[in-house]
């Protein structure tokens, strides 16, 4: 059984993961808008691991005998500038979500939920990932200056990414 200073914590990351969903949700809409679609594709597949991340912190509260508690979210960002605008929202954003895991991991530590420890290592993993491809792709848009046919061969870059359910502590999660 998962206690409830727990439970609630990891309530409160399910909500900030389904945030991040719904805020790159906008952002694959406005990639579509500027007709940068293979931008839009990797918010598409964005979207998608954000999905995956909660319902893996869904289920994990699920399996410890807890309850779900799901809270409303606020209205993303619908403008972005540029594309490069929008990649530094999404690492500011990413950063946010590490500090957010490593903050629910000190609690585990400090409950000594070992099990909690164990499931959160895969998320502070990720979050590594999560960053590090935010800045190469900062860095690609930073190295083109707005030339249009850098940000072409970028959007053809990104249009390659697909989706791949994780597997977090053994569980497939979609």
């Amino acid at each position: 059984m998962i206690s409830k200073k727990l439970q609630n914590a990891i309530n409160e990351q399910i909500n900030k993961e389904l945030y991040s969903e719904y805020l790159y949700l906008s952002m694959r809409a406005w990639f579509a808008d500027q007709n940068l679609d293979g931008f839009a594709n990797w918010m598409n597949v964005q979207t998608k691991e954000e999905r995956a991340h909660a319902m893996g912190l869904y289920q994990y509260i699920m399996d410890r005998g807890g309850k779900v508690i799901l809270k409303g979210l606020e209205t993303p960002p619908s403008e972005f500038k540029t594309p490069l605008n929008a990649f530094k929202m999404t690492l500011d954003h990413e950063h946010f979500i590490t500090k957010s895991i490593n903050a629910l991991m000190d609690l585990a530590i400090k409950e000594n939920d070992h099990a909690l420890k164990s499931f959160l290592q895969w998320y502070v993993d990720e979050q590594v990932e999560e960053e590090s491809n935010d800045e190469k792709i900062i860095k690609k848009l930073t190295l083109i200056e707005g030339r249009p046919e850098g940000l072409l061969m970028i959007d053809t870059e990104l249009a390659a990414r697909v989706f791949v359910a994780p597997v977090i502590n053994g569980m497939i999660i979609v």
